[in-house]
């Protein structure tokens, strides 16, 4: 069976909703209702191979990453469409095993393992969190520039009526996460994971709020640095490279957020975590814990897989975790503290990701020549397939709004209702206009 034979054979299922076209430029019509437009790619037989059982996660990604599979369309779209696809057809056992050895005969060569994560030590200790973050947050700034707002938010922005760029979508998440913490002028803030600085600023900015931002990341960490000197904040807004098990408060944090950041810490860590901070906070303080969970169970979708080796874990977020809620609230409760509110960003996720691929993709020459092709087509990978895992369900991320409890049992500045957290949201700082442009 020639490979053009057997890549008809494979994509023959009556669950295909996606078209497929070959190197020769044959293409293979989708067999049911087409779900999306666009098409998938085959550009040589070698990544035909990827499709022979046993399946391989591995070798599909390497041949996407090596140029041989391509999305052209729709690419979320299409990911999704692959998603709910039932797989290939079977076929004989060994004719499958001659075929793929054709098959690896004709392997280029191109080697993607330059862009795969090398870390050495126990999983989630300090130095090897270290290693992990800095592998993906210390890339390239000017990289994620490319893609990110102009506040370089890079987590979940809010789009309160859908209508929002990407730019009012972020600034709209910042606000909404200081009126979720009841930030007020002069309140103490740790924010876990700072990023570069984005939170800490806003809430300087629209809230008077002081604060202390920590990170694993060099670059990061800089430009936090720059900015909090840029808004003139002096000792009001500090940066430290910092893991959340070595910070020592003195006094104790009014408002403590984490945004983005639960991911890196792996759910055997979740009790030091949670513990962690709740000894970091006040009592009567409050905790914005915002992160991705799991939400199926299963591997989200084809070929994002993050755990035990998967493409996510190799190339984007060594060692990254991503935990069920019902584990997080758990472990929350176990340190001490009280659920005040729980809420899920699953579709802002979704749209958050479609734009961030959107401008990837509109500048994949720049990100090319900032971090190499085999790296920006795994960025571009892990933005769709992400957004299609949010789309589908399959992962979902959630803001949980956590209390630690003063001895008489109150939690300071929780609302009997959510109405004040959205009124203006979406107007960052509107009622603070005039009275607390910079940090009290």
């Amino acid at each position: 069976m020639d490979p053009v034979r057997l890549a008809t054979r494979l994509f023959d299922g009556p669950s295909r909703s996606f078209a497929v076209q070959l190197w020769d430029g044959l293409v293979l019509a989708p067999r049911s209702d087409p779900a999306v437009r666009g098409k998938v790619v085959f550009r040589s037989p070698r990544a035909v191979e990827a499709l022979l059982p046993p399946a391989s996660e591995r070798r599909l990604v390497d041949a996407f990453l090596e140029g041989d599979i391509e999305f052209e369309g729709e690419t979320i779209g299409l990911l999704e469409a692959v998603a709910r696809w039932e797989g290939p057809r079977p076929v004989p056992s060994l004719a499958a095993s001659a075929i793929a050895a054709r098959v690896k005969g004709a392997l280029s060569g191109v080697s993607v393992s330059s862009v795969q994560a090398r870390l050495r030590g126990r999983a989630h200790s300090v130095g090897r969190d270290r290693d992990a973050v800095r592998h993906h947050y210390d890339l390239s700034d000017d990289f994620y520039r490319l893609f990110l707002d102009r506040e370089m938010v890079y987590s979940c922005g809010f789009f309160p009526t859908g209508a929002e760029t990407l730019e009012e979508a972020q600034r709209a998440k910042l606000e909404l996460v200081c009126r979720k913490l009841h930030l007020e002028r002069g309140d103490r803030m740790l924010d876990v994971g700072c990023g570069w600085g984005a939170l800490l600023s806003h809430a300087a900015l629209h809230h008077g709020a002081n604060g202390l931002g920590i990170t694993l990341s060099q670059n990061q960490l800089a430009e936090a640095r720059r900015r909090f000197a840029r808004l003139g904040a002096g000792g009001h807004l500090e940066a430290l490279a910092a893991d959340y098990r070595t910070v020592r408060p003195d006094p104790p944090f009014d408002k403590v957020a984490s945004v983005g950041m639960m991911e890196h810490v792996g759910r055997g860590r979740l009790d030091e975590y949670f513990g962690a901070v709740h000894r970091l906070l006040r009592p009567g303080g409050l905790f914005l814990n915002h992160a991705i969970a799991d939400a199926s169970g299963v591997q989200a979708v084809p070929w994002t897989s993050r755990r035990n080796g998967g493409f996510i874990d190799r190339y984007i977020f060594p060692d990254g975790d991503l935990v069920p809620v019902g584990m997080v609230v758990a472990a929350a409760e176990r340190a001490g503290f009280e659920i005040r509110d729980l809420e899920s960003l699953r579709e802002h996720y979704a749209e958050t990701l479609a734009a961030w691929l959107g401008r990837l993709e509109a500048r994949f020459a720049a990100a090319e020549e900032l971090v190499g092709r085999a790296r920006a087509r795994a960025y571009r990978l892990y933005l769709a397939s992400s957004s299609a895992a949010f789309r589908l369900g399959r992962i979902s991320v959630f803001q949980i709004l956590l209390a630690k409890r003063t001895e008489a049992g109150r939690a300071e500045g929780v609302p009997r209702n959510r109405a004040d957290w959205y009124r203006t949201a979406s107007r960052p700082g509107a009622e603070q206009a005039g009275r607390t442009e910079r940090p009290g």
